[in-house]
């Protein structure tokens, strides 16, 4: 579970008040440590606490609430301060910014537009807590790993949902995974999971779309991953837009340290949705002429956007085939450095998927499984000892170079 933050807010009326305490309650990640209905007592309230983040509302009386702000900034200077209005006017937002509000949003808040302030806000805050000298603890900022296929049938899937379910096993984590293969999409059968919700049902309430109504869409597997699952109906799939997908993707990275996209191979426009919000995308491909030409097609296209070429990792997977290419080949074909190999080793990937259970539970010692637990570990940035000691094997299982 991520750590949350603790929001403290202070509005005189009662009615915008409330509007904004539904906002924050409805947030999994935010906690409503106080909130006060008078200007002149907000600051002796908050000085007992200290919370990561102060809500200042400036339309009772703006004159008292940007005194409060500058006071606040003067008094206690390690509580970022969000001033809110609904006058989003250039003179409001400048008395608020010069007197020491950090971040400014207008009235009605936008839950998107909220996430990213306090996000902001969490990464300006100085590490330590001078109330008490100690120093604060680290918040883990949500990774969104998007995997693509060269090709159908080289193993995108079980990639995505062995990576999660791996990736799960740490106790500071929190991951989820959203099925974007929206016709033919089979992570609930990996799982073996009958979920109640698809990405359809949540298109269908977006409107009300909340932090609380999503993670309650979403089915969690005995692993600990939770999976979002594509529609029941094909049909269904059109309802999807990339503006609902981009809410989503929001809303979760908010709740969940790790998500993880899979990807259709269609290039679909909640793909190209799915690969910009991505953090890192791992481009799944096999050692044959087939796949790697793919690789070669799919890199220049995602070379039109720079952004997307920088985030792209090569991982070969099922390799130790006679048949298969040779890497240096394979890397003089792509023109680039090959990420991670996963070993061919099909009877207890395909006895784990028949029975619906991850490697991590169906077969932990298996070389896949091993494999994908060294690729867990690099994609968190850390080195994996078990895979150090592999580096030379003809696996090749921390191939990074």
């Amino acid at each position: 579970m991520r750590d949350v933050q603790r929001i403290a807010i202070v509005d005189p009326s009662d009615t915008t008040r409330e509007a904004l305490r539904n906002v924050l309650l409805g947030m999994e990640s935010i906690w409503l440590e106080a909130e006060c209905a008078r200007y002149e007592f907000f600051q002796e309230v908050i000085s007992q606490s200290i919370p990561d983040v102060a809500v200042v509302s400036l339309d009772s009386d703006q004159n008292k609430a940007i005194q409060l702000i500058g006071q606040m900034t003067t008094d206690l200077p390690e509580v970022p301060i969000l001033a809110i209005s609904a006058r989003g006017d250039g003179q409001a937002i400048l008395q608020a910014l010069r007197s020491g509000a950090r971040e400014f949003l207008t009235v009605p808040i936008v839950l998107e537009d909220l996430l990213k302030a306090l996000q902001r806000l969490h990464r300006g805050r100085p590490s330590a807590d001078r109330s008490n000298g100690v120093a604060a603890s680290t918040k883990t900022e949500s990774l969104v790993i998007a995997v693509l296929g060269s090709r159908g049938g080289v193993g995108c899937t079980s990639v995505a949902v062995n990576l999660g379910a791996s990736l799960a096993q740490d106790p500071r984590h929190n991951v989820a995974l959203i099925d974007l293969d929206l016709a033919l999409g089979d992570a609930d059968v990996a799982l073996d999971l009958m979920a109640d919700y698809t990405l359809a049902d949540v298109a269908l309430n977006i409107d009300r779309l909340d932090q609380q109504f999503l993670r309650r869409s979403l089915s969690k597997h005995e692993s600990g991953l939770s999976l979002l699952p594509h529609p029941v109906q094909m049909e269904d799939a059109s309802l999807i837009r990339e503006d609902h997908l981009q809410r989503v993707i929001n809303l979760l990275r908010a709740s969940y340290s790790h998500l993880i996209l899979d990807l259709s191979k269609s290039f679909s426009p909640t793909d190209v949705t799915g690969l910009r919000m991505a953090d890192l995308i791992l481009l799944v491909a096999q050692l044959d002429l087939t796949s790697l030409r793919n690789v070669v097609r799919t890199m220049a296209t995602l070379g039109n956007e720079e952004s997307l070429a920088n985030k792209v990792q090569i991982v070969l997977n099922r390799v130790g085939s006679e048949s298969d290419i040779s890497l240096k080949k394979a890397e003089e074909t792509v023109g680039k450095s090959i990420y991670w190999q996963i070993p061919n080793e099909p009877r207890p990937l395909a006895e784990s998927r028949n029975h619906g259970v991850p490697l991590v539970t169906f077969a932990p010692r298996c070389k896949v499984q091993q494999s994908i637990a060294g690729l867990a570990e690099a994609v968190c940035g850390k080195q994996l000892q078990s895979a150090q000691k592999e580096k030379s094997s003809r696996w090749g299982l921390f191939a990074r170079r």
